[in-house]
């Protein structure tokens, strides 16, 4: 799949008023919209998108982050790959997988 140029998102009725926008390049910058009966706020259709985390790119040329929830899938991971250990995962498990880690050569990220 080719990439598709990043859309841009405008400031509601950048195109109607002159001082948000028409003329003003500055001031056509997305803001969100914050009005009680704001149609692009409900994400209404035939309104324009707002921008969301999920519409992020990918990083591209990243290695892949693991989360890891326990020692089990600790162990799954090769060598030289990087981890993250779950926030949920408390004082004595955290410490254990730390060691495990680096017996197996792997890289933890949030080490505390």
């Amino acid at each position: 799949m080719a990439n598709k140029p990043r859309k841009k998102f405008l400031r509601r009725f950048w195109n109607k008023f002159n001082r948000i926008g028409r003329r003003r390049k500055k001031e056509r910058k997305w803001r969100k919209s914050k009005g009680m009966h704001n149609k692009m706020r409900e994400q209404r259709k035939g309104y324009s998108s707002r921008p969301e985390i999920g519409m992020k790119k990918p990083l591209a040329g990243k290695q892949e982050i693991k989360i890891i929830r326990n020692l089990k899938e600790l162990l799954k991971i090769r060598k030289g790959e990087q981890a993250i250990i779950s926030r949920k995962i408390g004082k004595k498990k955290r410490q254990e997988i730390e060691n495990k880690a680096g017996e197996l050569g792997i890289k933890i990220l949030n080490l505390k």
